[in-house]
């Protein structure tokens, strides 16, 4: 290891590894690398900091990708670790560090014992043996199994195999998207296919709602040990079926029929089997276009269905409206097969820059009930300002853009995947309870009566077939569902504007008062300089105690997998956008038993999001009670001895989250790295005081603009619709 992946994990800088190396004669020695960049052993170092008292602040995840590094690349390490994953996570926490303590003849024999224990229903695996290179990642496994849970270790090693591997491109589905598209499906689906598993997040949804038999097929062999592994995780229940090949090519499952299928297929392939395939009985709605994979999956899809089964597909926009795909989709229409389309906000699944669609298909039965419409729904609307559901000036309808880019493999995360900070939390941090709500809604009004349902105005509408059979055949939902009312009264609309120009007005004068200008001094000719500690400094010393953030569906160091609760549950974009505790169902943190409570500190896990995004917050009375959500680190302070609002002033300081950062794609916070200065508590409160009031400035700018954009678009809204007259000018009332 490097000496700045030493300074990681002791939470101190470079330059203090660079000390310890002159001041300490019993330092390790350097064990490869050069005079100017030495490489030093994992084990020793960690050894010499125990013997010194220092803990380490890195992550479980961060120590394993450690451990994983220094094996090199090609040694296949990370997909042999894939058994242990298995046997560890059945084990206590406590016999997991008995079993890390043993010396490493021991470890490794122990841990093969355990490998090969592996079910069969894990695809390609193969008798495990280890080395005594692969201790240090053994003992890693079983501390991230110990602290972060199975599931977080078995992402961490495919993320490494992937690596290793010729595949890029590769995306995990969302858990809250996952969430989302299981629950599409009929209560009772008991049998369910995803013919592109990759990380199995979308069986593993399944299996949550109650699906007992699970079939997944993947190209990738990691992939599909990947998948088998969290099912055992998540559904150890549960029939599961995990196979390794192309679906279209070399289908698995010939055969095999059933309840429903899930699936995030690849997108834009172009070398999907076109000219081999071209008289396969699956396309019985025509022959796919070679540039139109997406709708040989769907066809795959539908032919695997029992007649009356439905299957949910993650697809990418341009599916909607492309004239290569119009004679297909027509099909598809005119049988009764599609039987909804939503559109997802744009930053809320990867490709990060368009906004995905969720089409929901259903075999049609032979005399079954004729289907008149399709449910269209436009989820976008969950990132529009404005009243009554009036969309913003960005045009939809260029939303496919870009989706040829290359070949995408759905279903587990990589390294490959390209995106920026801001990116990377507001996929971990978007509200997919509430979208999930508002399309679920929407979804069983349809269903439970079709021919009654009520369109809601910039949110759903139903189209009848017959008007969807036009030359373009497009079905993007911003083109169906209307963004107002067409029985607006203007009465009502007219006073809804007078009350929003007086709360705006109102607004406008605390803004003002917020902002006002006083007793802000320079501290002299110079900036102060102060001693500072780490928060792992603090918290040894007793003035505050860390929670560690972690993902949802892992689980912590003090309890099982992170429950989903129904209740307020402070988000992190509650914390970046200045936002009540979120209500309904949302992943919770694995310590959840634990509420927040007022005079928390809560730090956001995951940087990014933009200039105006917060990444501290100080728990008031609003947020006592709440439980904490994923991707948050809550710092409580003792009030005898920290101020709350000094120390989430300087932890939120822009140059303390970078230097306690790690990553470029996922720029993740270690708490235990910031610093905060040693001032009297007097003092802090001074400050506290003053960053308090830098808070109330953010928040009376956010609610503002917020307001401004409210009134702005309900006065076009009435204009438009022809409910309000412009109001006299000065020359006509003259006149």
């Amino acid at each position: 290891m490097t000496a700045a992946e030493i300074s990681r994990i002791a939470g101190v800088t470079r330059a203090t590894v660079s000390n310890w190396r002159r001041r300490h004669d019993d330092f390790p020695a350097p064990s490869g690398g050069t005079e100017t960049s030495p490489l030093y052993d994992l084990p020793a170092v960690q050894a010499w900091l125990r013997g010194r008292g220092h803990t380490s602040t890195a992550s479980p995840t961060e120590e394993l990708r450690t451990a994983l590094r220094l094996l090199g690349t090609g040694s296949g390490v990370a997909a042999r670790l894939f058994p242990l994953v298995a046997a560890a996570s059945r084990r206590t926490p406590e016999e997991l560090s008995e079993l890390a303590a043993v010396p490493d003849d021991q470890l490794i024999a122990r841990a093969e014992k355990a490998a090969a224990q592996l079910p069969a229903a894990v695809p390609e695996a193969e008798p495990v043996r280890y080395g005594p290179n692969d201790a240090g990642a053994v003992r890693a496994l079983l501390g991230c199994v110990r602290e972060a849970g199975a599931q977080a270790t078995v992402d961490v090693l495919a993320e490494r195999e992937l690596d290793e591997g010729a595949a890029s491109g590769v995306y995990q589905t969302p858990k809250g998207l996952a969430r989302l598209m299981a629950r599409l499906l009929p209560a009772g689906s008991s049998r369910v296919l995803d013919p592109a598993c990759g990380s199995g997040t979308l069986l593993a949804a399944a299996a949550r709602q109650g699906a007992q038999e699970l079939f997944g097929q993947d190209s990738l062999p990691v992939q599909g040990q990947r998948t088998a592994v969290r099912l055992l995780l998540a559904a150890p229940e549960a029939e599961t079926a995990i196979r390794v090949g192309d679906s279209l090519r070399a289908d698995a499952f010939p055969d095999v029929t059933v309840d429903a299928v899930l699936c995030n297929p690849p997108f834009g392939d172009r070398d999907w089997g076109h000219d081999e395939l071209a008289y396969d009985p699956r396309w019985a709605y025509g022959l796919p276009p070679r540039f139109e994979s997406e709708l040989a999956w769907v066809q795959h899809a539908l032919a695997h269905l029992e007649p009356g089964g439905h299957a949910v597909m993650l697809l990418p926009p341009a599916l909607a409206f492309r004239s290569s795909g119009r004679r297909i989709r027509a099909e598809l229409i005119r049988s009764g097969a599609l039987r909804a389309v939503v559109s997802l906000p744009a930053r809320t699944a990867y490709p990060l820059h368009i906004g995905l669609q969720v089409w929901v298909f259903q075999r049609p039965e032979p005399g079954g009930t004729d289907r008149t419409t399709v449910l269209f729904v436009d989820g976008e609307g969950e990132q529009r300002d404005g009243a009554m559901g009036t969309p913003s000036a960005t045009d939809t309808a260029t939303a496919g853009v870009g989706t040829r880019s290359g070949s995408r493999r759905s279903g587990s995360s990589s390294s490959a995947a390209s995106s920026s900070p801001a990116s990377s939390a507001s996929v971990s941090s978007f509200d997919w309870a509430g979208l999930t709500d508002r399309v679920l809604g929407q979804w069983a009004a349809f269903t439970t009566a079709p021919d009654t349902y009520a369109d809601e105005p910039g949110v759903a509408r139903t189209v009848p077939l017959v008007d969807l059979l036009d030359d373009v055949v497009d079905v993007t939902p911003a083109r169906h569902v209307r963004a107002t009312a067409a029985d607006i009264d203007p009465a009502a609309l007219a006073g809804r504007v007078h009350d929003l120009h007086g709360r705006l007005a109102e607004q406008v004068a605390a803004l003002a008062a917020a902002s006002a200008s006083g007793g802000w001094q320079p501290s002299g000719e110079s900036a102060r300089e102060w001693r500072t500690a780490t928060v792992s400094d603090l918290a040894r010393g007793g003035a505050l105690t860390v929670v560690r953030a972690a993902t949802p569906g892992t689980r912590g160091s003090k309890g099982p997998a992170a429950p989903t609760v129904d209740r307020p549950v402070l988000t992190a974009q509650d914390i970046s956008a200045g936002n009540p505790p979120s209500s309904g169902a949302v992943d919770t943190h694995p310590d959840a038993a634990q509420p927040v409570a007022a005079g928390d500190v809560l730090v956001r896990a995951v940087a990014g999001g933009g200039e105006a995004a917060a990444m501290t917050r100080v728990a008031d009375d609003q947020d006592s009670g709440a439980r904490l959500g994923p991707h948050i680190h809550l710092l409580r302070p003792d009030p005898a001895r920290l101020d709350p609002w000094f120390l989430a002033g300087f932890l939120g300081a822009e140059d303390n989250i970078a230097s306690a950062s790690t990553g470029s794609t996922h720029v993740h916070v270690t708490p235990g790295r910031l610093r905060v200065p040693l001032l009297p508590l007097e003092e802090q409160r001074r400050y506290g005081a003053a960053f308090r009031r830098v808070y109330e400035l953010r928040e009376a700018v956010r609610r503002t603009a917020d307001l401004a954009a409210n009134t702005a678009a309900t006065l076009t809204t009435g204009l438009t619709a022809g409910v309000l007259l412009p109001p006299d000018t000065p020359d006509r009332r003259s006149a």
